[in-house]
């Protein structure tokens, strides 16, 4: 009984020694000041194609970057893609634009940059478009999911339950009440926590996810205790219980 009460012991663990981020945020590092707007805000560090079309496509040339053709096939035969070649948004926040030379884009909408781009091409030329993508929108969803990972959006929109979704929801041994979230604003990192028994949470101000923001689900107690359980537990108490048997045995015929 003592060697199995040691062994009991010794696979027991706590939430210290599993649960990420478990400090408590200061203050001035809560997103909950932040109002519904999920429209997506440029960056330092997001990858950009901006794509001047024009009726006209000789008129608008000199403000796209050349196309790049690259081998897609990996062997012998022959297949190209031909793609428009991306925008770095540096660390000051601006991009090398043909013709116009450096531009701004961080902390501007997709809706802000198009109008201040079309406003300075139009000073050369008239009747365009301009198309703005970001590239590189990813999130990463930690902890007990499914497929935790970071994940490529396509749209440029993303709600927490649709993030969670990607990552094949929440597992048994997910805490639902305790969904964090962490976020860079201007430079800053913030948190935030979800509560998805909630309906609520729907109306969180920051329900609608940003570029390379973090999720992660807390394991419950049932994931902390079964985390420290030990597979040679199972020989070891088998072993422990023969030989208490044998002893039992010898005892008696003594």
């Amino acid at each position: 009984m003592l060697l199995l009460t040691l062994v009991m012991l010794s696979s027991c663990a706590s939430r210290k020694d599993l649960v990420y981020f478990q400090d408590e945020p200061i203050a001035d590092q809560s997103l909950s000041e932040l109002d519904n707007n999920y429209e997506i805000i440029y960056k330092p560090n997001d990858i950009l194609t901006i794509d001047v079309s024009a009726e006209v496509a000789e008129s608008v040339a000199a403000f796209n970057l050349p196309l790049v053709a690259y081998d897609t096939s990996g062997g012998v035969t022959t297949q190209t893609n031909v793609l428009r070649q991306t925008y770095l948004i540096d660390p000051k926040g601006n991009i090398e634009f043909p013709v116009l030379g450096t531009v701004k884009m961080a902390g501007l909408t997709r809706v802000e940059a198009t109008n201040m781009l079309k406003e300075r091409i139009g000073e050369y030329v008239k009747e365009f478009i301009v198309n703005i993508r970001l590239v590189n929108f990813t999130i990463t969803v930690l902890g007990e999911v499914n497929r935790p990972g970071a994940y490529t959006v396509q749209d440029e929109r993303i709600s927490l339950t649709e993030a969670l979704g990607l990552a094949g929801d929440l597992t048994i041994y997910g805490k639902r009440d305790n969904i964090f979230l962490i976020r860079e604003v201007d430079g800053k990192k913030k948190y935030a926590k979800f509560d998805l028994t909630s309906i609520n949470v729907v109306n969180s101000p920051v329900y609608y996810l940003s570029q390379n923001d973090v999720v992660y689900v807390e394991p419950n107690k049932a994931r902390i205790r079964t985390s420290s359980y030990n597979p040679n537990n199972g020989i070891l108490i088998a072993a422990i219980s023969t030989l208490s048997t044998i002893a039992a045995i010898f005892i008696v015929r003594n």
